[in-house]
Parts: C-alpha cells; structure tokens; sequence
C-alpha cells in the first residue's frame, strides 16, 4: 500500500500550486481521500476531502481557493491551490480511508493509510 503526494514547493503569496497524491495497493475507488496540513509548531488539520463519491468539503480557511479532484482510472487525487497565503505554508498529507460493512447487523471495519508529506512554503 503507497500514497504518494507530490507537487510541493516554494511560491509567491498570491501564486499557485497543485499537489497530487497517487494510490496503489488498495482499491482506490472505495476510498475517501483528504488533504491535511501540519505547520511548524501547530496540530495536523484537515484542508479538503471528496468521497468515493466526489463529494468535496473544505475547510473554511480555503474555501474559494482551494479545489480537490479525483481520477479514479489514475488513482489519484489533486488539490488545486490558488491564492496562496504564507498561512498556508505548511507540510501537506494526503490520506485514504473507507469503512466496509460486513454484515446485515452493521458491523464494519476501517482501513486507513497516511502518505508522505510534500512541503509548501508561501513567501510573503
């Protein structure tokens, strides 16, 4: 199992950039799959998902600017980054996770997978 997230670098405030992460060893398709952000001295925070679905939800601080997408022929997803702010300097994670149900009583298990961060620095 890999998830692989690339696309990070250093860019002006205002600029643009977009991360992908690529997915093998599971069934992409059943998966939710979420960008989280950790900066220097701060808690890991949630920044988008979309649902095996494609339903998208954000997190009000990139609302508007931020854009996430799903190829599931790829096994990827994209977050598309507009308008930086050197607030959202910081290491981004992309993550997997599905809940199967095995049983007509509900009973389910979850599977979950973490890949490596890519940086972004947004120069002000």
């Amino acid at each position: 199992v890999q998830l692989q997230a690339s696309g990070g670098g250093l860019v002006q405030a205002g600029g643009s950039l977009r991360l992908s992460c690529t997915a093998s060893g599971f069934t992409f398709g059943d998966y939710a799959i979420g960008w989280f952000r950790q900066a220097p001295g701060k808690d890991r925070e949630g920044v988008a998902t979309i649902s095996s679905g494609g339903t998208t939800n954000y997190a009000d601080s990139v609302k508007g600017r931020f854009t996430i997408s799903r190829d599931n022929t790829k096994n990827t997803v994209a977050l598309q980054m507009n308008s930086l702010k050197s607030e959202d300097t910081a290491i981004y994670y992309c993550n997997a996770e599905a809940t199967y149900v095995i049983n007509v009583e509900g009973a389910s298990y979850e599977r979950q997978y973490w890949g490596q961060g890519t940086l972004v620095t947004v120069s002000s």
